[in-house]
């Protein structure tokens, strides 16, 4: 916890836990929840991303904890399984990896996805007319994004998606980016009572919060008897690092299991403001035949509408995933 060590009538100089080498303390606004200053939990893993050495690509690290290029690969190629073991290996280190100038067909596409696992088919958003593996979102003047809040993909299934591979084929002149934040570094960056406090707690994630105003009136019941409402855990631990991770959005989240509407809405709102800590995200500038990579429990992300009218026509493939689960 952090300690006031020097008080003003306009700031409050904190000295942070553990300020590393000669680091300044942060600095408290009183009447806001926010300090400044240097994100010192960061650090560790930022050295430690630094110094990971990689055989078959090379790696532009974009920021400190999340978002890597990996360079040198045409996934256009059938990869030998060596290649593919470490790509995946990559993404559990970066959380989410970046593939620039690959022009690949739809097809190659979903079979690159399907060298990480089973696919998922969307009940809800539209899929490529010809390959229902793959949702596509063509916005335009008439179809805008509303993709522009924190979120981690299908929460509201008993096992959301593992991780999604998004493809750009057309982008617009200007705008249309999309962040990822490492919600691992948001966890870590609260303070212990809030951890406390939340360790134990499930959210409960509904697709019609999202999704149901596009679902016909004569087809909502059907809907909710395959999708019933479903309860996580608000903090989990990676399948495969441990990490704890914070899991909760604005998006799918409809309540605190235990808590009132109010002090629910309170708790996620609260929590998901970690989310907008720039420290802990990147944002990836797409160009033509980017293809993105994320791992759907250790990141979030914001797709930008700012483009409109122009086009952006993106296709996804999503990776069948576990029921997440919390280790206490």
């Amino acid at each position: 916890m952090s300690e006031t060590i020097n008080k003003r009538d306009d700031v409050e100089i904190l000295a942070d836990a553990d300020p590393g080498e000669g680091l300044p303390g942060r600095v408290f606004l009183p009447g806001y929840s926010r300090t400044m200053g240097p994100q010192t939990h960061l650090f560790e893993e930022r050295e430690r991303l630094q110094s990971l050495t990689w055989e078959n690509f090379d790696v532009k690290q974009l920021s400190p904890t999340i978002g890597a290029e990996l360079i040198g690969l045409d996934l256009s190629k059938e990869l030998p399984e060596p290649v593919i073991t470490e790509i995946q290996q990559a993404l559990w280190e970066y959380k989410v990896i970046f593939f620039r100038n690959q022009e690949i067909s739809s097809e190659q596409q979903i079979h690159f996805a399907q060298r990480f696992g089973e696919l998922e088919i969307h009940p809800f958003l539209p899929p490529n007319s010809e390959t229902p593996e793959l949702v596509r979102f063509e916005k335009n003047a008439n179809a805008a994004g509303y993709e522009n809040q924190w979120h981690h993909d299908v929460t509201w299934r008993e096992t959301p998606s593992r991780g999604a591979i998004l493809r750009a084929i057309e982008i617009p002149p200007i705008g249309g980016d999309t962040l990822f934040v490492d919600v691992n570094a948001a966890y870590e960056g609260l303070t212990q009572e809030t951890k406390d406090e939340i360790d134990s707690l499930f959210a409960i994630h509904d697709f019609l919060r999202a999704f149901g105003r596009q679902v016909p009136k004569e087809k909502l019941a059907e809907m909710r008897e395959l999708y019933p409402q479903v309860e996580h855990p608000v903090v989990i631990n990676h399948f495969q690092t441990g990490k704890p991770l914070l899991y909760v959005n604005r998006i799918f989240v409809s309540g605190i299991v235990g808590y009132n509407e109010k002090e629910g809405f309170e708790l996620i709102d609260a929590l998901c403001r970690e989310f907008e800590v720039l420290e802990y995200s990147c944002r990836f500038k797409w160009e033509q035949n980017s293809i993105a990579f994320w791992d759907n429990q250790a990141v979030q992300h914001y797709a930008t509408s700012d483009y409109s009218p122009h086009k952006r026509i993106m296709e996804r493939a999503s990776i069948k995933g576990l029921r997440p689960h919390r280790i206490r």
